[in-house]
């Protein structure tokens, strides 16, 4: 059944592509900030695209965007500013939502309702689905698999995206090591010292604390999850307990936060702005804007840029292109200087005056051994730096 269907879709695309492929211009993939709003009915595809208002886009999430905060939910923020811009029906965009990331089974049948529903590029957002992902895009090679977070591509039907996502935490890290009273700032990580996503952010969370407050110390306390309430709430009660009086993470939820606010200290959220959700608490967010990468590889498979079976690049965004932002600064909440010692360090990185790794500058881990760590390869961090300890 799945080889009928491939010959199917094959067929289906071939004839669309032999009706729509007309003269007319496209609009470019925007490389910078997200672009203006394009109806679907009005672009032209470039020869071997897929017309805008016939093409079909999957998303493969971990939870429930309805719960409001956290990952799923600024990934799927990042797909309804994809379908803005764009100006696509929301007939044209197909999810799949509360997957979890170590079912194999469960991510087969998600991608592969995609595919059956006609979707040509999908969107696979956590970890976890890479594998299945990678099984697929071989068996299914006229549909083009976008993997976030991960490693593997394949350059035809596969790629993997990302981001510089360490340079706001570095910043962030500015906002907590000015704030600390106790000088013992905690994170909630969803994996350990293995995981180089993590602990890359991590460290530079860590960089940014000790630039201006060489005596304070990270405290790391792993919850083994990408997605655990319980467990993150638990986690960041632990640190607070152990004398951290500001809580950063890498997780999804925004619990590490309220569990901040509900005893008296303060925090620093992910993903999404969270100081809708602890306001007492949160001095800052760590934040994607997906919307600038979702938008570029739609637009990318409309133009005939990106064609399944012959092009597929990898993403691999930062605070330049907007992909990487850093959320409000509360003043109120944050030491004085907070947002001038900000800025400063953010409009060098965005100039491409200096950046947190840089590949060359030589950093000191916690058993004091020296590396070297260029961004694009966090997925090789395996150490922690000076200041941090495991809880």
């Amino acid at each position: 059944m799945k080889k009928l269907l491939s010959i199917l879709l094959v067929f289906a695309m071939a004839v669309s592509f032999a009706a729509c492929g007309g003269t007319g211009s496209s609009t470019p993939a925007s490389t910078g900030s997200t672009p203006a709003s394009t109806p679907a009915g009005d672009s032209q595809p470039a020869a071997g695209g897929i017309p805008a208002d016939q093409i079909k886009v999957g998303v493969i999430h971990l939870s429930d965007p309805a719960e409001g905060s956290g990952y799923t939910y600024t990934h799927d923020q990042g797909i309804v500013g994809m379908q803005a811009n764009l100006g696509l029906a929301d007939n044209q965009i197909v999810r799949k939502v509360k997957v979890d990331d170590t079912d194999a089974a469960a991510i087969e049948t998600a991608i592969t309702e995609c595919i059956e529903e006609g979707c040509n590029i999908i969107f696979a957002t956590s970890w976890g689905y890479m594998d299945t992902c990678e099984a697929l895009a071989a068996e299914y090679p006229e549909v083009i698999f976008s993997h976030g977070t991960g490693y593997k591509s394949n350059g035809t039907n596969m790629n993997h995206y990302f981001g510089r996502i360490y340079q706001a935490r570095y910043l962030a890290g500015i906002a907590a090591g000015m704030k600390t009273e106790s000088n013992k700032i905690g994170f909630v990580a969803a994996m350990g010292q293995e995981n180089g996503e993590v602990t890359s952010g991590v460290n530079a969370f860590a960089m940014g604390v000790a630039s201006v407050n060489p005596d304070a110390k990270v405290y790391v306390s792993v919850t083994n999850s990408w997605f655990d309430p319980e467990g993150e709430k638990q986690a960041a009660e632990a640190l607070i307990a152990n004398g951290c009086d500001v809580i950063g993470q890498h997780c999804d939820t925004p619990n590490p936060q309220t569990a901040a606010e509900e005893h008296g200290v303060w925090g620093v959220g992910y993903n999404s702005d969270m100081t809708k959700d602890a306001p007492g608490a949160t001095l800052t967010s760590v934040m994607w804007d997906w919307s600038v990468y979702y938008t570029k590889a739609v637009q990318n498979v409309i133009d005939g840029t990106w064609k399944a079976g012959e092009k597929v690049e990898d993403y691999f965004g930062d605070m330049a292109d907007g992909l990487i932002t850093l959320g409000t600064i509360n003043e109120e909440l944050c030491a004085e200087g907070t947002v001038a010692a900000i800025d400063e360090v953010k409009a060098k990185i965005v100039a491409g005056e200096w950046d947190v790794f840089d590949g060359k500058t030589e950093i000191e881990d916690n058993k004091g051994e020296m590396h070297t760590l260029e961004g694009a390869d966090y997925g090789s961090c395996d150490w922690y730096y000076k200041t941090v300890s495991v809880l």
